[in-house]
């Protein structure tokens, strides 16, 4: 979405700065960041808004495969910051020419780790997009190059540094609802029969080749690209490996239990049909509905999801997480904050209202000031590359369980499954040639 550099002030002041600290944000007397965007689509584009926000980035370079989407955003930036920034179709080429200080990863999934692992290495620090890989071997590597590199890796789960959920975690951690047994998370949305849509020609513009990069050489479709990609398994995990990343992290920043010992997941799509990939065209892949269970020491989690169904039957907000206590079941949502429901008679709901940036809803503007704190104190940001390896990690599992069909006892120490080769097989996938798939 394109705005004007009026418009782009006001709401910097309106609904972002004024959500922050005055003495995190300032003007920025010395040098400015030189950040380069990789995926110029739109969700990379609210980030880019914010390092522009936040007063002490330039934006010298974007990278797109696709100029369709690149060169509207390039524009977009000129009209904001009355910077020029340089184009490229390779994230290579541009980080060998511009050594970014600050490399943008917002690329689909797949791409994520060998972008994020090749900016490290260009010296720059990384915000790079949930979910942070596509196999969980790909995060273990992430990880690894950030610390061999001393760079800071800030993880798009803006949630951790949102205003309601920060105030909701410590009501949960000083007890406001007893002791936790259960936590529910689920997203509930709307759906039905799926039909294919037919293949096309790449539109003029698109490399659809390096779009596809490591992931198998598809088709190209618009049910794809420019939208859509998380709901085909070669790109993405499913709504668990899209919309399950936040609520898995909800539930692991709360425990003090860094991952689960047992998962299984049990769905598939019922509703949607059986997946088609022909000379008809494509449907996507992923399940339309799951269940997962996770096993914790101290408690048990469960995800749900389904994409059909939609109505009022069930009352709130669909998306969140339930924790369910001793004192009564806390709700932390999205655009509703959160709630407490208290299990004594005669005891009020307790609820805060949530602090989000618009237009999209979201704190990326607070999670950019803190990576930019975590570089000029040299320390770990709120979101950083270890912690949300552990929630896709989460996530991850409940999608290899679902694929093979049974049940997982979790290694964390090893990040292995427990006698189960098939299982630990597809901790990794092989990368389509001349791709590598990155040494942990």
């Amino acid at each position: 979405m394109a705005i004007d550099r009026r418009t782009f002030l006001k709401h910097s002041m309106a609904s972002g700065l004024a959500l922050t600290a005055p003495n995190i944000i300032r003007a920025n007397s010395g040098r400015k960041y030189r950040t380069a965007l990789i995926g110029s689509g739109w969700w990379g584009m609210n980030i880019a808004r914010a390092a522009l926000q936040s007063g002490e980035c330039k934006i010298v370079a974007m990278c797109d495969v696709d100029t369709n989407q690149l060169n509207p955003a390039a524009k977009e930036i000129e009209k904001l910051s009355g910077d020029k920034p340089k184009k490229y179709k390779d994230y290579r080429e541009l980080l060998d020419a511009e050594k970014p200080d600050i490399a943008i990863v917002a690329t689909p999934d797949h791409w994520h780790p060998l972008i994020t692992i090749a900016a490290v290495k260009a010296g720059a620090h990384v915000y790079v997009e949930k979910p942070i890989s596509h196999t969980i071997k790909e995060g273990r590597a992430m990880v690894n190059a950030a610390r061999s590199a001393g760079r800071v890796v800030q993880v798009g789960t803006h949630r951790r540094i949102s205003p309601h959920n920060v105030s909701g975690m410590k009501f949960l951690w000083e007890g406001g609802a007893g002791k936790i047994g259960m936590v529910r998370a689920f997203v509930h949305y709307g759906g039905g029969p799926e039909e294919p849509r037919p293949n096309q020609d790449p539109p003029k513009g698109l490399d659809w080749d390096m779009w596809c990069g490591p992931g198998p050489m598809r088709p190209f479709n618009t049910k794809i690209h420019p939208k859509g990609f998380r709901q085909f398994l070669d790109y993405g995990n499913g709504t668990l490996g899209d919309w399950g990343i936040h609520w898995m992290d909800q539930i692991l920043w709360w425990a003090e239990e860094a991952y689960p010992r047992h998962v299984f997941s049990t769905g598939g799509r019922v509703i949607s049909g059986a997946p088609v990939n022909d000379a008809r065209g494509q449907t996507t892949d992923a399940p339309d509905h799951q269940v997962a269970s996770f096993k914790f020491d101290d408690f048990t989690a469960v995800w749900e999801h389904r994409k059909f169904g939609a109505n009022n039957a069930e009352k709130g907000e669909n998306v969140g997480c339930y924790f369910y206590g001793t004192k009564g079941t806390f709700h932390m949502a999205w655009r509703d904050g959160w709630k407490f429901y208290p299990t004594g008679r005669g005891q009020k709901i307790i609820h805060e209202e949530p602090k989000l940036n618009k237009p999209d809803d979201q704190n990326i503007l607070e999670l950019w000031v803190d990576l930019l704190k975590a570089i000029k104190t040299r320390t770990r940001p709120v979101c950083d590359i270890e912690l949300i390896h552990r929630s896709t990690s989460m996530s991850l599992l409940g999608m290899l369980s679902l694929k093979i069909g049974r049940s997982l006892e979790w290694d964390a120490e090893r990040e292995m499954v427990v006698g189960d080769a098939d299982a630990n097989k597809l901790l990794r996938r092989e990368y389509r040639k001349p791709w590598v798939y990155p040494k942990a």
